[in-house]
């Protein structure tokens, strides 16, 4: 009878050790209109999506710039570290949706003449197509926003842009965007925009640096998302990140700010993402 026990016991372990892995697929694809063509996305689901009927909060998660939705899967390990995450009860069982914004035109925004929207594309076709296609809950508790370098910036935009719609945003290592209007000249150049106005610069400035919306914007609407900003004490971005730092505190705005050492690296998310993980997972419990 033991023998048999034993037997049943190892034919079955596998199919135990299978089912508390999470998935990922990184080459999914959904129609857009508004960027003219099809699109790419990766997707985590949690162990025990696939039999289960529940629905799961849900983490938008942004990959950085020359990277695409498969970046947080090959190099962010985001399977492996989420798995153990949530095998360890430090992050609750959640779906992670990885949009690629490197077709067509590299970044997270719409572009200086609104020609290329993907700030549109993404609230528009891209929010309500994830959350008609998997078992998300569709509430602003149950829903986050994080990512690294141009994805960090995508995640202060997004979440300053529409803080009803994130509980929780966390950028690491973000580009901030300009930190003066000035300094716009510098990302017309980068773009490759030709004849930008100077009203389409100032517009641009106004909706997409950081620290001029942190200032800009009543601090109560800012406050209605939970904060996590992280940057090495050796990346290039570390000025823009301090300054956005310094504008929440002079307005008494909640957030957690954190400066580890490192540069920009992929060592530095891979240590980052666990802490996201339960950062996140804070206001997706009832904390």
């Amino acid at each position: 009878m033991l023998k048999q026990l034993l037997i049943a016991v190892l034919f079955f372990l596998p199919s135990l050790l299978l089912a508390q892995s999470g998935k990922v697929f990184d080459n999914l694809t959904l129609p857009s209109t508004i960027l003219g063509g099809e699109r790419k996305y990766a997707v985590y689901l949690p162990p025990g999506y696939e039999s289960s009927e529940r629905s799961y909060p849900v983490l938008y998660l942004l990959h950085g710039g020359g990277d695409d939705q498969t970046g947080w899967v090959q190099f962010g390990e985001v399977l492996h570290i989420t798995d153990k995450a949530i095998q360890e009860g430090n992050a609750t069982p959640m779906i992670i949706v990885m949009p690629d914004a490197n077709t067509g035109q590299r970044g997270y925004f719409n572009d200086f003449k609104g020609e290329w929207r993907y700030e549109d594309f993404f609230f528009e076709e891209f929010m309500p197509y994830v959350e008609k296609t998997y078992r998300t809950k569709n509430e602003k508790r149950f829903r986050a926003i994080a990512g690294l370098s141009m994805g960090g910036g995508g995640s202060f935009m997004y979440a300053l842009h529409h803080p009803e719609l994130f509980s929780s945003g966390c950028p690491l290592s973000a580009s901030t965007g300009p930190l003066t209007l000035e300094d716009v000249d510098r990302y017309v150049e980068r773009s490759g925009a030709k004849n930008v106005t100077a009203a389409q610069k100032k517009a641009y400035y106004e909706k997409h640096s950081a620290l001029a919306l942190v200032e800009s914007m009543p601090a109560d609407s800012i406050k209605q998302v939970r904060w996590y900003i992280d940057c090495g004490d050796d990346d290039f971005l570390f000025e823009g990140n301090s300054l956005v730092h310094i504008a929440m505190r002079k307005k008494e705005i909640p957030h957690e700010f954190r400066i580890r050492d490192g540069g920009h690296t992929w060592t530095y998310w891979r240590e980052a993402l666990p802490i996201v993980l339960s950062f996140v997972s804070d206001a997706f419990h009832q904390y």
